[in-house]
């Protein structure tokens, strides 16, 4: 796949964290312990994620979220900057520690639990003071682990600047019909799209959304209605090991990129999937995720 010349300028509003994952040999049911035979510590955060994924593909990036005046947002700052992400509208608060996740994961499966902390306090005018972003942007990503109020005020803003909409919908929430028809592409979990849309069929839910929205599985796996037919699409690790933190944003960072390069719709996905196939083969969110230079020989 050949890029263009022109850099894309991509806002990320969400969220960061760190992520701190212990392995063990199982995932322990309710009331049971299980000894954990390794743990480590990584920069995460859906919103931090691609914010770092869509820079490392060449995207002029943009963050905005926030983080607790302490040594874990400090060290997310640094990440971010050292990602050559600009950090000039993350905010930083004093009401509540930087965002963490737990993770608990075996063989490939994973229970994560998110504490938002500091990502509660990002609010709609903190959108508003970055609004010069705004007019230079080709595209705006969006997940859903802020509040709901940072979601629909950023939509709007996006909508006034004419700019496109990406959004992760994870972790997944009933989303509105305004929300639907106002964004632009749409990345679900197939496990999660009856919360996000209901409970109609995969089937008829791809055809309302032509081009539109994608749904993803833990294979790796992308599909999606092309207004003629189901398209399937699917990128494998040849047999390696799978570690399936941040597949998804990966995966979004890489269709976003394809985007805002003019791809097609079938070139984004497939893009996608390859970026996500390779940040699956280090652990932690962020640490496998690819540059142009991995992809572009």
């Amino acid at each position: 796949m050949n890029f263009s010349s022109e850099q894309p300028k991509i806002i990320v509003i969400g969220s960061s964290s760190i992520d701190l994952v212990l392995e063990t040999e199982k995932v322990p049911s309710s009331n049971e312990t299980v000894m954990a035979y390794d743990s480590d510590s990584y920069f995460g955060g859906k919103g931090a994620n691609q914010a770092v994924g869509t820079a490392r593909l060449g995207a002029s990036v943009y963050f905005i979220g926030c983080v607790g005046m302490d040594p874990l947002g400090q060290q997310i700052m640094r990440n971010l900057v050292n990602e050559s992400v600009n950090v000039g509208f993350v905010h930083e608060t004093d009401k509540d520690a930087t965002g963490t996740a737990y993770v608990t994961t075996s063989d490939g499966n994973a229970a994560i639990v998110v504490v938002p902390a500091a990502n509660n306090h990002l609010k709609p005018e903190h959108i508003d003071a970055a609004e010069k972003y705004f007019f230079t942007a080709d595209l705006i990503l969006l997940q859903l682990e802020v509040s709901m109020d940072v979601i629909d005020f950023a939509i709007k803003k996006a909508k006034k600047h004419n700019i496109k909409i990406g959004l992760y919908a994870s972790p997944a929430r009933k989303l509105s019909d305004e929300i639907l028809s106002s964004v632009d592409f749409i990345v679900v979990k197939s496990n999660e799209l009856h919360i996000v849309f209901g409970e109609d069929r995969r089937e008829d839910i791809l055809k309302k959304y032509v081009n539109k929205v994608f749904v993803r599985d833990d294979t790796n796996s992308t599909v999606y209605f092309d207004g003629t037919e189901m398209k399937y699409f699917s990128k494998s690790t040849n047999g390696k090991t799978v570690h399936k933190m941040g597949m998804g944003d990966a995966f979004t960072s890489g269709f976003a990129i394809g985007l805002c390069h003019k791809y097609s719709i079938e070139e984004c996905v497939k893009f996608g999937n390859e970026v996500s196939a390779m940040v699956s083969l280090k652990k932690g969110s962020q640490t496998g995720l690819p540059r142009i230079s991995d992809l572009i020989s």
